[in-house]
């Protein structure tokens, strides 16, 4: 299983960034789906998780910013971020949880998101 995240980049403050993430190889059943952010000398923390049945949460930190959304069909999870602000730069990682009796956890590669003042 492989996890591919796009859509970091360099942006203003105030901007907006969609992240994707796309799950590929022999996957049965993806269960909760999810976003976590590192920042330099920050312990990697979680951003936004969804279920399989789309319920979501959020850190308090990107609640009513941030929306995490997903598309069952093409095993991809998105990250939509608006009004961003410099304390958001960090690496962004995916993550998901695949299986069906016993569950395996797996991330992406991670996707640098940079907020300008």
């Amino acid at each position: 299983v492989q996890l591919v995240e796009s859509g970091g980049g360099l942006v203003q403050a105030g901007g907006s960034l969609r992240l994707s993430c796309a799950a590929s190889g022999s996957i049965r059943s993806i269960n909760a789906m999810g976003w976590y952010r590192e920042a330099p000398g920050v312990r990697r923390e979680l951003v936004a998780t969804i279920t399989a049945g789309g319920k979501t949460n959020y850190a308090d930190s990107v609640q009513g910013r941030f929306t995490i959304s997903r598309d069952n069909a093409k095993n991809t999870v998105y990250l939509q971020m608006n009004s961003l602000k410099p304390e958001d730069t960090a690496v962004y990682y995916c993550k998901a949880i695949i299986g069906v009796s016993i569950m395996y956890q797996y991330w992406g590669q991670g996707t640098q998101v940079t907020v300008s003042s």
